[in-house]
């Protein structure tokens, strides 16, 4: 006989049938949750994530360009900021060496040792030539007078020579004067015109001589003025100091005899730039820069070569433009300024 079943009670065939259908309500539900979620849009990304880098302060410093400085107009003024329009200049590639004055005393020696000799060949010439024309006519000079007349004559031409040669050993091959201009012989011997021998170092000038050579005196108490030469031409090597040596003639120069002078001669054409003022450059990172005010109140730094010194100042071919305002007052202030942006102006 069959007892009733309570209305709870399910087959085991039943309760797997259920823990069956559970288990598959779980896995759709939870595939359901994850399909809600969606991947964040390109828009809700990172801003850092979607640019580049920007560059370092290092990199652009390095690379001559800075971002510069604004401000305002009672910033410019509490700053004492000054500036200056760039100049226009040309500087001309030179190559230096060292220049000493040649002391004029061995000079008044061998002008008057070439002067003398001059003067006795020429009389000893005549005197040969004249009695070369009397030969065959009633005044002719004995056999024995135009022999010695001959001799003599031979006698001052080497003697001539001589004096010609020692005069070369002193003034070098190829003076810009010729041994008969006794009015140049002259200044050289009293020491109105001075000669000078200027040596460069070895490989600092090829080829032919300079044009010119610049001097300046050494003593920086008295430096500032420079004066010019003539043409220089080749003279015999310096056994002190090794390099290639010309002289040249010095005219108009307060400089003493034996003076040791800065000398400079041309390596090229001049170059057109502009000259900036030696108060405006600062030191940074071991480089040189100047200030220039590209905008009203916005000061940029740019990088300077100071290799190329121009008078009170330095010579700027790249980087500044003529006419371009230079700083020259607090060129340092605004410095401290960039490097720290969160610093006062005051």
């Amino acid at each position: 006989m069959n007892a009733t079943r309570p209305p709870f009670y399910r087959s085991p065939g039943d309760r797997r049938c259920a823990a069956v259908f559970g288990a598959a309500c779980l896995c759709i539900g939870a595939l359901w949750l994850v399909g809600c979620q969606k991947p964040p849009a390109a828009a809700d990304a990172p801003a850092h994530e979607s640019k580049a880098p920007a560059a370092s302060a290092d990199t652009t410093r390095a690379q001559g360009v800075s971002a510069g400085v604004a401000l305002t107009p009672d910033q410019v003024e509490k700053m004492g900021i000054l500036t200056t329009p760039a100049k226009a200049a040309s500087y001309t590639p030179e190559a230096a060496g060292y220049a000493v004055i040649v002391a004029h005393e061995g000079l008044a020696q061998g002008v008057a040792d070439l002067v003398a000799a001059l003067a006795v060949e020429r009389q000893s010439g005549a005197a040969l030539a004249r009695a070369q024309r009397l030969a065959g006519t009633p005044g002719a000079v004995p056999a024995d007078a135009m022999e010695s007349a001959a001799r003599q004559a031979a006698v001052d031409q080497a003697a001539l020579k001589l004096a010609r040669q020692r005069w070369s050993a002193i003034v070098g091959q190829n003076p810009p004067w010729k041994d008969t201009d006794e009015s140049m012989l002259d200044a050289l011997g009293s020491g109105r015109i001075k000669l000078l021998r200027a040596t460069f170092p070895l490989g600092a000038i090829d080829g032919t001589a300079p044009a010119s050579v610049r001097l300046e005196r050494i003593d920086a108490v008295r430096s500032g003025r420079s004066w010019g030469s003539t043409a220089p031409w080749d003279a015999p090597a310096d056994a002190g100091v090794p390099g290639r040596s010309f002289f040249a003639l010095l005219k108009g120069s307060d400089a003493a005899e034996g003076e040791r002078l800065l000398a400079w001669a041309p390596l090229g054409p001049p170059e057109a730039g502009v000259a900036i003022p030696a108060a405006a450059v600062i030191i940074s990172d071991n480089k040189s820069w100047c200030y220039v005010e590209r905008a009203l109140g916005h000061f940029v730094r740019s990088k300077i070569d100071t290799t190329m010194p121009l008078g009170a100042g330095y010579f700027v071919n790249k980087g500044v433009a003529v006419g371009d305002q230079v700083v020259t007052e607090s060129a340092g202030l605004l410095l401290a300024r960039e490097m720290n942006p969160g610093a006062a102006a005051d």
